[in-house]
């Protein structure tokens, strides 16, 4: 976490000074929410500019619809996708391409077909059903992706929290929790550019990750790798992050790791290419559940995808780089200007992924984003980081900066900034 570097702890100041402040912030938050803004942080969305980049797509097919092995792409079949996008999956992933499933535009969707086949079917040709068990629970590491918690949510999946450390999430809470309780089923994981944090998991949290499976009382225990940021870096090169394919099979749990990533944030957000990578039996079950939901993916768009980006991911994602680093560098720049050392917030500062994540004094976060709203700002809602939406400091807010222009952006954060003060000095006034 960054703090600020300019300024004095509000907490420290006399009491009719931070009287004169709060005066004063109260008048410049009410000057810019005249302004009539919509504005919006809330969701990590690619923005216009990051579009544009993938235009060419509509070109690459150009009336040739037949993949390298002669499949016309415009039939039926081939649940497993075609081999030029399962090639591609391999470039993203960095798993073989024969351990990868190429699919429709979501991994999300697949995450669903994972956990539906794990709870339903089983995911290795045994008896081995979630649904038999007296519950099901899943470690979750907080603050986290809200998508994870919706989905097990959907499925009456019970969330465990554990901390989620500078280095990935507290892997020996997750070892002693996961061992002594048969009904932990599994672990998600944003191993990369982490949503919220941005953090990237070290070589030993991913070495230990790897091995839980064995560790776990649940002999049908699964680690979600959601490696949805990848190739999403601010800089090159960007975080170097292990493989935990290579430490699963070293440890004997390789059809334990269900990897997921996706084009969704590199080419069209709404129209892109999913990928799944496990074991052979895992991949097997997949095909046979999703079997019954689709005779085969969308192999135009996996075709068109992967003559787009096949060989040239690095290039791309260079240009996408160039569109967000200022963004991410106008965030960090106005949470130092304005919060400073005012010893009322921390914040991430990410290489790469879609993210900042803002920690405010204990109990605010709640009051900030209902401030921010009525001023002109959405904000992703106080607590959505958590499972269940309940926070238990109500002190996270995580701020998406990708989707709007950097005038909107300045805008959007001296509201973010003004509410952040705010609402900090009424507190500590409270308490004085």
């Amino acid at each position: 976490m960054t703090v600020g570097e300019s300024g004095q702890p509000l907490a420290t100041l006399p009491k009719p000074d931070l009287q004169t402040l709060e005066r004063t912030w109260t008048d410049a938050l009410a000057t810019v929410s005249g302004a009539n803004q919509q504005l919006d942080l809330s969701r990590g969305k690619p923005g216009v500019e990051q579009l544009r980049l993938s235009d060419a797509l509509e070109t690459t097919i150009a009336g040739n619809y037949i993949s390298a092995d002669g499949t016309d792409t415009r039939n039926y079949g081939g649940l497993m996708g075609i081999a030029e996008a399962r090639d591609l999956g391999a470039e993203i992933m960095g798993v073989p391409a024969a351990e990868i499933m190429a699919a429709g535009n979501s991994s999300l969707n697949l995450m669903h077909l994972v956990l539906s086949t794990a709870l339903n079917l089983g995911l290795w040709g045994d008896n081995r059903k979630w649904r038999d068990s007296d519950s099901i629970k899943v470690l979750t590491p907080v603050p986290g992706y809200d998508r994870h918690f919706v989905l097990c949510q959907h499925f009456g999946m019970e969330m465990v929290n554990i901390p989620m450390l500078e280095h990935g999430p507290d892997l020996q809470r997750a070892a002693e929790l996961a061992a002594a309780d048969s009904n932990i089923k599994a672990i998600w994981c944003v191993p990369k550019y982490a949503n919220p944090t941005g953090n990237t998991y070290s070589d030993n949290t991913v070495e230990a990750l790897a091995a839980l499976p064995g560790q776990a009382a649940a002999d049908d225990f699964i680690v979600l790798w959601d490696n949805a940021y990848a190739v999403h870096h601010l800089e090159q090169p960007g975080d170097a992050l292990a493989s935990i394919r290579d430490f699963a099979i070293a440890a004997g749990t390789a059809e334990h790791i269900v990897q997921f990533a996706s084009t969704s944030k590199i080419t069209f957000a709404g129209a892109g290419v999913g990928f799944v990578a496990s074991g052979a039996k895992v991949l097997q079950s997949l095909v046979a559940h999703l079997s019954v939901q689709t005779v085969g993916p969308d192999k135009v768009n996996q075709l068109r995808h992967a003559r787009f980006l096949n060989g040239r991911v690095t290039e791309h994602m260079a240009a996408h780089a160039e569109i967000l680093r200022p963004k991410f560098a106008l965030v960090d720049q106005i949470l130092t200007e304005q919060l400073g050392a005012l010893a009322i917030a921390e914040w991430t500062k990410p290489n790469g992924g879609y993210f900042v994540s803002l920690d405010l004094l204990p109990g605010l976060a709640k009051q900030v984003v209902a401030m921010a709203k009525e001023s002109g700002l959405v904000l992703t809602p106080a607590g959505a980081t958590f499972p269940y939406g309940v926070d238990p400091d109500d002190r996270n807010v995580r701020i998406a900066p990708t989707f709007g222009s950097l005038q909107e952006l300045s805008g959007a954060m001296e509201i973010l900034t003004l509410c952040v003060k705010l609402a900090s000095a009424r507190k500590l006034l409270a308490q004085s």
